[in-house]
Order: structure tokens, then sequence, then C-alpha cells
């Protein structure tokens, strides 16, 4: 199993919310897509985060947009009028990343599309296990949609890939849930804890790492992610928002 792969054929503008300026492209498929780029200041290591925790999230049952993989030639880059756009274009030729544009979607701030306390437990349980760092209310990373919440932009978490601290390392290091969106939330987190756990099996993590081409990592590194989030998961008493049940 793989990502569907899409090939770029028109740049249409910058998001410049993001510190790695993604932008919204058109692909072959007539689809419209956030791209996100191997050449950015995080590298292919922030795609990498975004296909596991993307993919494992949905398996998982929450809502997040599409994933493609996408090829930009870098011809594309040759007729952008800003410098450092083009110079991004450039630096990402090749594959790249691709989320399904959402239009008419609005940054979740509480006044809709509310998950549920079940739903902000569940979205905390995994935003501890995969250490996502950057979902608090100065950037919930959600998006309303359709009256729905949508998960976008996990690139944070994993981060333990930066530097490859031990699995052991990982597996003990506290979760801060008190910045997290949904820190409310923390006192039901650990009634959910063993279905989420059962839920996350050895062949799911490996079907999500697996989804990772293999232009971004290879095989001795699919490997170290599954053996960091076995570990985690194994661990849980150590990071569990809400404390051990």
């Amino acid at each position: 199993m793989s990502l569907p792969t899409v090939t770029a054929t028109r740049y249409v503008l910058p998001l410049r919310e993001g510190g790695s300026l993604p932008g919204v492209v058109e692909g072959n498929d007539l689809g419209t897509y956030v791209l996100k780029f191997h050449g950015a200041g995080q590298g292919p290591k922030a795609l990498v985060a975004e296909i596991i925790v993307g993919e494992l999230f949905r398996r998982l049952g929450l809502r997040v947009p599409d994933l493609k993989l996408m090829r930009l030639d870098p011809v594309i880059g040759k007729s952008e009028p800003d410098f450092e756009i083009q110079e991004l274009l450039l630096r990402s030729a090749g594959l790249n990343l691709a989320v399904d544009f959402l239009p008419g979607s609005f940054g979740y701030d509480g006044s809709a599309g509310n998950p549920g306390d079940e739903g902000m437990a569940r979205i905390l349980w995994l935003d501890a296990y995969v250490a996502n760092v950057d979902r608090s209310w100065r950037n919930t990373n959600m998006l309303v949609w359709h009256k729905n919440l949508w998960l976008i932009d996990h690139g944070a978490a994993l981060y333990f890939h930066h530097s490859w601290m031990s699995a052991e390392k990982f597996a003990a290091l506290p979760y801060d849930a008190s910045d997290h969106v949904f820190s409310v939330a923390a006192p039901a987190v650990p009634a959910l804890d063993e279905e989420l756990a059962a839920a996350i099996t050895p062949a799911l993590l490996t079907q999500v790492i697996g989804l990772v081409p293999d232009e971004w990592i290879d095989d001795g590194d699919r490997e170290r992610y599954f053996s960091h989030l076995t570990a985690r998961l194994e661990n849980r008493s150590a990071w569990l928002p809400g404390g051990a049940r």
C-alpha cells in the first residue's frame, strides 16, 4: 500500500501562516492541495511526521484531509516572481506532500465543530502519544469544515527523529498537556487509554510507517520509528494525560 501520487500543474499562492511556507497548488488530477515542501526549513522529516501521524489518526477514526504525494517540476518555480518562493520551489523539485485543500474551512476557535468530551480526550491522548507539541490555542492546527473538525499540520510531532534520542528516552518523555487546546479533557483520557492502546497494533504501525516514500526514509529508520512508537505505547504511565488509570 502507498499514498497516491499526482503531479503539480500550477502554483496558486503561498500560505504565509506557517514558517515552512506551504503553498496552494493544483494537480493533474484536477484537485487543489496545500503542498508541503521537502526543501523547507525542517526538511523531509516534517513530511515523514505528517504521514505517520496523519494516517495513524485517520485509521483511529479522526478526520484528517487526504494525503497524497506530489511531484513538482522545477520549471514551475522558475516562473515565480517572489524570490523566496522561487528558491523554495527549486529546492523542492521532485517528491513533496500534498494535503487536500478544504475550501471554505476555518480555524477551530471553540465556537463550532466541538468534538465533545470524548472526542477531545481522544485527540489529547493521541497527541500525547506522538508527542505533538503544536496544538495550543495559539495555533490549534484544526479546521472546521462542513461543521466537522479536521486535524492538520502534524510536522512538529515525533520530534525524537531530529536527534534520534533513544527509544527508551522517548518512551519515558512526559507530555505537558497544560498548553493543549483540549487540556480540559485530561481527566477523561485515562478511561480511553486501554481502548486506544489496543487499537495501535504492530500491523497498524507497520502500515502507516510503510506509507512514507523511500526518498525520505530508509529501512533502518523505518525500524526506528516502529521501535520508538512501540516503546512509548508500552510505557504510557510516563506520559498519559490525567494520570495512569
